[in-house]
């Protein structure tokens, strides 16, 4: 007689099938959206009958609200790291992109799925957006606090807009990748991206004395364009000539 699996060995192998309809789930709703995907697509892409994801998952919405739990928490954990750590808040802020932009690196299309199937498509409407994208401006606006009350921010800088527009930008900046405006097989434009992102936000809200100890990355100039001199100083206007009075 076969001996019985035990529950540890059960509930090892239903996870692993729930992972796979999961990531299953994933790159058909990358590949053809929310309304284009069919639990039947799931289970051909996971190998699975079709029955079977209907075990684990009662409809396409719990799935894709699923994918957003499971993404997104693992984002937050990550960015909840770098807020609460120690450092200047230069650093942070470049980590904190790192964070989003690694995640896009590894995961293309869960990427695209939380960008463009969650947060801007009503096919999303079942999942708690509002409250996640505001627990992570909140936990970001700490950060800002902590660096106002340390001198790092500028005195005129609301730490709770400056968390928002943070995220925005980063968010902004993927999206030109997901959309296909800047090749996401260029890893070295992800690169500049990145650091382009951090630069430009750091720079509008630092103090003087802390923004000339960030280092901004040096990007490249596009092909075939020259750097540009520092303009000739004025010439001076050369004083007018004396006439002299013409004899009667």
């Amino acid at each position: 007689m076969g001996q019985q699996k035990t529950a540890p060995e059960n509930g090892t192998r239903e996870s692993e099938r729930r992972r796979t309809i999961l990531r299953a789930a994933i790159d058909v709703f990358a590949r053809k959206g929310y309304h284009g995907c069919r639990i039947a697509d799931v289970a051909k892409e996971a190998g699975v009958a079709y029955g079977l994801v209907y075990h684990y998952f009662k409809n396409k919405d719990e799935l894709l609200e699923t994918v957003f739990e499971t993404g997104w928490s693992g984002f937050i954990a990550r960015a909840r790291a770098v807020a609460e750590s120690e450092g200047p808040l230069v650093e942070k802020v470049r980590r904190i992109a790192d964070v989003a932009f690694d995640a896009y690196r590894v995961d293309p299309r869960a990427v695209k799925v939380l960008i463009l199937e969650i947060a801007r498509s009503p096919a999303g409407a079942r999942i708690n957006r509002q409250t996640a994208f505001v627990d992570v401006i909140r936990l970001s606006a700490q950060m800002f606090t902590r660096a106002k009350e340390s001198g790092e921010l500028r005195p005129d800088v609301d730490p709770l807009l400056a968390s928002a527009l943070l995220f925005g930008s980063i968010e902004m900046g993927l999206t030109a990748f997901v959309v296909g405006l800047a090749d996401a097989r260029d890893t070295a434009m992800l690169e500049r991206a990145k650091a382009q992102i951090a630069d430009s936000f750091l720079h509008g809200v630092l103090l003087s004395s802390a923004s000339s100890k960030s280092e901004p990355a040096k990007h490249e100039l596009p092909q075939g364009e020259e750097p540009q001199d520092a303009a000739p100083p004025k010439r001076e206007k050369a004083a007018p000539k004396s006439r002299t009075p013409k004899r009667g």
